[in-house]
């Protein structure tokens, strides 16, 4: 449903590489609520991915760009101001990758050249995003800047590995950075933390598919999924969320405030008929 939330408003969305890309699904939605866009991915992704067919369906010019590279980051927040006709009201950052993870390295045994990849794809480059935006003063007063994260920046999940520590230093810089960009320009950045979701990058995890299942029946409303999570970033790329800065929000369908389930717990036991009251009822509590 099309609310016009982002009516007027100009973005730039990092990471979109294919249809289960969340920020292909987060620039579908800015466009049909009324923004008008630009694209960036690595060069390499670009060619590769099918960035092209969404930039020519949304008609949104692409901007190919290392987001490790500042020089790079520079040219897509000038191009974007140029293209758009103005500062940016909100900015995407959906990248991540951990090359440790592709090569199935443990995180006792990980390779700590790839494990400096990892933090500057998946974190720093987020920092070099903003300082970046900041410099160049790019970002409109009160523009909305969001990085997607995962409950693992919190908590030990089994084959996430050093992505982990990625998401726990994005967090960091979210807040870090937050306050700085918030009290000087008004700008508010926020990270999602969303449940485990089967994009490109996320199949790489070990075990991802049981992790998804596991997420599912701990979640009492169930997993969400790109389109929900699209759905809440266009919420806080809006207006409506203009005092909401430095949070990491879960979009989880509530596995974050979750410690066991009647529905994993079935898992471990067949016995579900000592969880009914006298008159069959399933008893949650």
């Amino acid at each position: 449903m099309n609310h016009k939330l982002l009516e007027g408003k100009r973005g730039i969305v990092f990471g979109a590489l294919n249809e289960m890309s969340i920020a292909w699904k987060v620039a579908e939605r800015a466009v049909e609520e009324g923004a008008i866009i630009t694209l960036s991915n690595t060069p390499v992704a670009v060619r590769m991915g099918e960035t092209a067919e969404l930039g020519k369906k949304l008609n949104a010019e692409i901007l190919p760009a290392d987001a490790t590279n500042v020089e790079d980051l520079d040219m897509v927040f000038s191009k974007s101001v140029e293209i758009l006709g103005g500062k940016i009201d909100f900015v995407l950052h959906s990248i991540g990758m951990s090359p440790n993870v592709r090569k199935k390295r443990t995180y006792d045994d990980i390779d700590y050249d790839m494990l400096n990849k990892t933090l500057d794809i998946s974190a720093i480059s987020f920092h070099k995003m903003l300082q970046s935006a900041k410099k160049l003063d790019a970002i409109a007063e009160g523009g909305s800047i969001i990085a997607l994260s995962y409950i693992a920046s919190q908590r030990t999940f089994y084959g996430y590995n050093d992505m982990a520590d990625a998401k726990a230093l994005l967090e960091s810089i979210t807040r870090s950075f937050g306050y700085i960009y918030g009290r000087e320009k008004g700008v508010r950045i926020n990270t999602i933390s969303q449940s485990p979701t089967l994009t490109t990058a996320g199949s790489g995890v070990k075990g991802m598919e049981d992790l998804m299942d596991f997420a599912n029946r701990m979640s009492p409303i169930g997993n969400a999924n790109a389109d929900d999570c699209a759905d809440y970033c266009i919420v806080m790329f809006s207006d409506l969320t203009r005092k909401v800065t430095m949070q990491n929000l879960y979009n989880d369908g509530g596995f974050s405030s979750m410690g066991m389930s009647l529905r994993a717990m079935k898992q471990y036991s067949n016995a579900v008929e000592e969880n009914k009251d006298e008159n069959g009822k399933i008893i949650y509590g």
